[in-house]
């Protein structure tokens, strides 16, 4: 077996630092395809430095460098085939509004791997703080296809029900041709999202786009659309990858605001206070295929 998954949980905390600008910042806003129209008041929020604001979900990315699917590959007891990864969810807990600018200590470790038969799941979970105290906590899912049944423990399997009724809001988001070589400016250059041969050696038509991308610009388009553009009221934003996006397509994101009461990752307690948004996104041009599902947004 390629997880050794006794190795991988034993293998305890890596620290590093990360730093980042505001360059850094606007260039993960554009990523996400912010900007348009360009002189936009909502979208300068975003792009220009005098009056920049950070999407909470900028902390996948903060301080570059490997991103998280990549840096669980590297653990000990952990040898897989790059080709057989996927990034399976993600979740995220903002204790504090993000600067503009910053450095802080990110600590990741493995905290579980379960066995799913046909298919291993790493779960690392990253804290981060910087001198005033905790910043976020975040959780990426992995899974690696090929390397489950050697009767470890499945993992939990519960899953929120459907929405009901039909959406509080609707909205639809393109993705450029070229957005997916855009994002891989912010640090993850895995070549799933730019060579076709790779694409092809993996399983897809041609490269997709980075799952956190779609995760970005679905948080962007609640804050845009039900949150007034406060990036500030955001306080957990959980999601699972069901299926993939193409560069060139377009993103339908259905809001249902007010529905269940949702739960912040790694936080055990459900919140006592603010709202919560189901969200869940689809391809518009391949019969509405689920991209994301089991999403939620919590906010003040």
């Amino acid at each position: 077996m390629a997880i050794d998954a006794a190795r991988a949980l034993a293998a305890g905390p890596r620290t590093r630092e990360i730093s980042w600008t505001p360059r850094d910042v606007q260039l993960y806003h554009l990523g996400l395809g912010a900007g348009v129209p360009a002189t936009g008041p909502g979208e300068l929020r975003y792009t220009l430095e005098t009056r920049l604001h950070v999407l909470p979900s900028f902390a996948t990315v903060a301080g570059g460098g490997a991103p998280g699917v990549i840096r669980a590959l590297s653990v000990p007891g952990v040898d897989v085939d790059l080709a057989r990864v996927l990034h399976g969810g993600q979740a995220l807990t903002v204790h504090r509004p993000l600067p503009a600018a910053g450095t802080a200590t990110a600590t990741s470790e493995i905290t579980a791997v379960y066995d799913k038969g046909t298919a291993a799941v790493l779960v690392l979970r990253t804290e981060a703080a910087d001198p005033e105290g905790p910043l976020w906590t975040e959780e990426a899912r992995i899974f690696v296809r090929g390397e489950g049944g050697w009767g470890g423990d499945r993992g939990p399997s519960a899953r929120p029900g459907a929405p009901r009724g039909e959406p509080s809001r609707t909205v639809r988001r393109p993705v450029r041709e070229d957005q997916a070589l855009l994002y891989r400016l912010t640090g993850d250059d895995n070549p799933l999202h730019a060579d076709p041969g790779f694409a092809r050696a993996a399983g897809f038509g041609r490269p997709v786009l980075h799952g956190l991308c779609t995760y970005g610009m679905t948080l962007k388009a609640v804050v845009d659309t039900l949150l007034g553009g406060d990036v500030s009221r955001v306080r957990s934003f959980t999601t699972r990858f069901a299926g993939v996006v193409y560069p060139g397509e377009t993103l339908c994101v259905r809001m249902w605001q007010g529905q269940g009461q949702g739960q912040g990752q790694g936080q055990g307690q459900r919140r006592e206070r603010g709202g919560v948004v189901r969200v869940a996104v689809s391809a518009v041009e391949r019969d509405d295929a689920a991209v994301l599902d089991d999403t939620v947004v919590e906010y003040d």
